[in-house]
C-alpha cells in the first residue's frame, strides 16, 4: 500500500531534504580542499554558453588578481561568485597550490644551507598556513561585505584547517633545519587562540610568532616588512617568504625569494 501524505506535510519535508542536501554538499566541498589528496573533477560539466563566456571573464580577473594587475579592489565582482565558489572548491586551487609549493620545496632543496640555524622562512597566518574557506563559504567567498565581528569569532574558535600544501611546505623547511617563522595581520589579542590553532593544524614548530599591534594602522606593508627587518637586524637570513597577498610579500626587506599562493576572495592593501 503506497503511503499518502497530507499536502500541508509535503512543503516542511521537501524544505528539511533541501538543506540536508546543501549543508551535505557545502561539507563534502570544504573537505576536498581541506583534504591532503587533491580533488578530482571541476566545474564547467553541462555548462551553458552564457555560463562558460561568464567563466572566461572571470578567469580572466583573477589572473589580474594574482599577477597584481588588479588592485585595490572591495569585494569580487558578483557575476564572480559562483566561479570563485567553483574555483576554491575544485581541482584547479588545488592543483596552484600544489605548484607553489613544489616550487617553493625545490628552491629551499637546493639552497647552501649555513647550518647556523640562522635561516628563515616567513609565512603569512591566515589563508597561507591556514585557510579561512569555511569563513568565505558563509560570507559569499568575497562578494559580500567584510564581517569583522564575525570574522573575530571565527578566530577566537581556532577551528581553521591548515592548507595542506602549505603544511607539506612547512615540514620540509624544518627537515632542513630552516627556521620557521609567522607574520600575521591578526591582531596581538588573538595570540593565544592562534597559537592554538596552529597548534592543532599540525604547525607545532615556529621560531617566532608575530602579531600586529593593535595600535597600528590598516595597512599592511609597513608592518610586515617592518618586522621582517627586525628578523635581519637580529641576524636571521630571510631565505623565503609566502603569503596570499602581495601585501605580504612586498617592502624591503622581502626575503631571498617570495612565493605566493593564490587567493581571489579579498584584497589587502
Amino acid at each position: 500500500m503506497a503511503l499518502r501524505l497530507p499536502r500541508d506535510a509535503l512543503v516542511p519535508l521537501l524544505v528539511l531534504l533541501l538543506v540536508v542536501v546543501h549543508a551535505t554538499d557545502a561539507t563534502q566541498r570544504l573537505e576536498m580542499v581541506t583534504s591532503s589528496a587533491p580533488a578530482r573533477g571541476g566545474a564547467g560539466a553541462g555548462t551553458t554558453s552564457r555560463a562558460r563566456v561568464a567563466a572566461a571573464s572571470c578567469a580572466s580577473w583573477r589572473l589580474g588578481v594574482e599577477t597584481n594587475n588588479i588592485r585595490a579592489w572591495y569585494s569580487i565582482p558578483a557575476a564572480c561568485r559562483g566561479y570563485v565558489s567553483d574555483y576554491m572548491f575544485g581541482e584547479q586551487f588545488r592543483q596552484d597550490c600544489a605548484v607553489v609549493a613544489r616550487e617553493a620545496a625545490a628552491y629551499a632543496e637546493g639552497l647552501a644551507l649555513a647550518g647556523d640555524g640562522r635561516e628563515a622562512w616567513v609565512f603569512d597566518v591566515d589563508d597561507t598556513a591556514l585557510t579561512n574557506l569555511p569563513y568565505y563559504a558563509d560570507t559569499g567567498f568575497g562578494a559580500q561585505p567584510y564581517n569583522a565581528t564575525y570574522f573575530e569569532e571565527y578566530v577566537a574558535n581556532a577551528t581553521a584547517p591548515a592548507l595542506p600544501e602549505v603544511l607539506g611546505l612547512y615540514g620540509k623547511l624544518l627537515a632542513l633545519g630552516i627556521k620557521v617563522v609567522f607574520i600575521t595581520g591578526r591582531h596581538d589579542y588573538e595570540r593565544e587562540p592562534t597559537v592554538k590553532n596552529l597548534r592543532s593544524a599540525g604547525y607545532h614548530t615556529w621560531e617566532k610568532l608575530v602579531l600586529k599591534p593593535s595600535s597600528l594602522g590598516s595597512s599592511v606593508v609597513p608592518y610586515k616588512s617592518g618586522e621582517r627587518q627586525k628578523l635581519v637586524d637580529a641576524g636571521y637570513r630571510i631565505v623565503g617568504n609566502m603569503g596570499d597577498q602581495w601585501s605580504d610579500l612586498v617592502g624591503a626587506p622581502e626575503g631571498d625569494r617570495t612565493f605566493k599562493v593564490p587567493d581571489p576572495m579579498y584584497y589587502v592593501a
